[in-house]
């Protein structure tokens, strides 16, 4: 693998971690879509860093586990804007 998708793929896990960060908040962050956010930390991370890569999944799966709070509280958000 390239030197620079390695150090792209361990910031990318970094920030993740350090920030509770989304897959969507992260690819924005870094210029990058979801995709490949995705595909670096779910697959290259592995074999980069497994250690890291478990942190990573456990961030995930509880983003996962929030979503429909997230998208609820997003759409709640929006109706109440457009009523003003």
């Amino acid at each position: 693998m390239k030197d620079y998708i390695e150090e792209r793929v361990i910031d990318l896990a970094n920030y993740i971690v350090e920030e509770k960060s989304t897959v969507r908040a992260a690819g924005k962050k870094f210029g990058i879509s979801k995709s490949t956010v995705h595909k670096d930390v779910t697959e290259r991370l592995r074999e980069i860093n497994s250690l890291l890569a478990d942190k990573v999944r456990k961030v995930l799966e509880e983003n996962k586990a929030q979503r429909h709070i997230r998208g609820g509280e997003a759409t709640k958000a929006k109706y109440k804007s457009e009523d003003k």
